[in-house]
């Protein structure tokens, strides 16, 4: 495989100023699903992620080739349009983001690498944040991490239309090695806590189902969001607790005493999704304790009840995700693993031992292509390590 410089040289050759950027991928083991209604969650960015290599243009163009999806893309920051409906407009996002606030007259030409398959690991913000970090050093645009996290956000929710919250675009950006990042996504206040000297190895094992998830928004996606958001709404209003549109309603604003005496008037799917934010919320904090006393076990236990509630309460997570679950649950050294991301498609995680590192790829593996024999050749494992966030200039 060619490497990226090699390729920048193809696609844009006689470059003088050639700079880069990585964003890494994501992985949230507990926390799951709770962002977009404020909860806690917890995350870790981990060493693979997007590389780009590009040169700056002062007119203004924008000309971008991925070697990992088909199709180039140019456009020019000061005629971007609605989004497109593919890659691109994560890169056209970014521009629009920083246009709200700075002037961006300078463009790119780029190169963009992702070093895995799509789905699961948060590609999109890490595309979305990698380029943001372009755009801000050839443009001289200053922005804290925090105004990073909030610009990556606004692309998602307001570009692309995905009613995420700001778990994976907070993780790319806060994290650091071997640190658990324990975030208030209603407040915005974060831990990073780090490995205690006592806690046993671990490493993080990603397990591709062999099915790639698109990039674009997903109305199963933004129509779990909105379960959970009727679920706030009608319980502020059995308890006639003070209004606020249905818009602005969030799970966290309703103190589980609330839901425990009105669940059983909501619907049983929007009851299933309230449960899951409920339980995952107090698995968030049960986990930091965990992470904070060295207690891995403890930590990847609650990482499968986080799996679990994702697949019956919250109902996501496709049969070869689900298939990978029950196969991590009953493997020896794997102290916790869940679905990662949606959970439509994608992949699977892990927290491992490092010493059962072989043993647990083959046999993840061998059971997996047993259950799903036409995914072998699409499915594929890995082994990562937890890594700091995105380098911003």
């Amino acid at each position: 495989m060619q490497s990226i410089q090699e390729v920048f040289e193809y696609n844009f050759p006689g470059e003088k100023e050639v700079l880069t950027a990585f964003c890494p991928y994501r992985v949230c083991p507990i926390g799951a699903h709770s962002d977009h209604q404020y909860g806690l969650v917890t995350g870790l960015a981990i060493s693979e992620g997007i590389h780009i290599m590009y040169a700056p243009t002062d007119d203004g163009e924008v000309s971008l080739h991925s070697m990992n999806i088909f199709g180039d893309h140019t456009f020019n920051v000061n005629n971007i349009g609605k989004a497109k409906k593919n890659w691109a407009d994560y890169v056209r996002g970014a521009v629009m983001a920083l246009r709200r606030e700075h002037e961006v007259t300078r463009g790119v030409r780029a190169v963009v690498h992702g070093t895995m398959p799509i789905g699961g690991l948060s590609s999109s913000a890490a595309l979305t944040v990698a380029f943001l970090s372009a755009f801000c050093r050839v443009n001289s645009i200053k922005l804290s991490k925090q105004e990073i996290i909030e610009h990556a956000l606004w692309t998602e929710n307001s570009f692309i239309g995905v009613k995420c919250g700001k778990l994976d675009m907070s993780c790319e950006v806060l994290a650091k090695k071997d640190r658990l990042l324990y975030l208030d996504t209603m407040d915005d206040s974060y831990e990073l806590m780090p490995k205690r000297s006592k806690m046993k190895p671990y490493e993080i094992a990603i397990f591709f189902s062999g099915l790639e998830r698109s990039l674009m928004a997903s109305s199963a996606f933004n129509s779990r969001v909105d379960e959970m958001k009727s679920a706030a709404f009608a319980m502020k209003s059995y308890a006639g607790m003070d209004g606020s549109t249905f818009a602005d309603s969030r799970l966290r604003e309703v103190p589980r005493e609330v839901f425990e005496q009105y669940k059983d008037r909501l619907p049983d799917n929007w009851r299933r999704r309230a449960t899951h934010f409920y339980d995952e919320f107090d698995r968030v904090k049960a986990g930091a304790a965990a992470w904070k006393m060295g207690d891995i076990e403890e930590y990847g236990r609650l990482v499968f009840e986080s799996g679990y509630s994702s697949i019956y309460n919250y109902e996501t997570g496709s049969p070869e995700l689900i298939k990978l679950y029950e196969i991590m649950r009953n493997t020896e050294g794997v102290y916790g693993g869940r679905f990662s991301g949606a959970g439509f498609k994608g992949c699977c995680m892990a927290i491992i031992d490092p010493q059962y590192r072989e043993s647990i790829t083959e046999r993840v593996t061998e059971e997996y292509l047993k259950a799903f024999p036409k995914l072998k050749g699409k499915f594929s494992s890995h082994i990562c390590d937890s890594a700091d966030g995105c380098k911003f200039e």
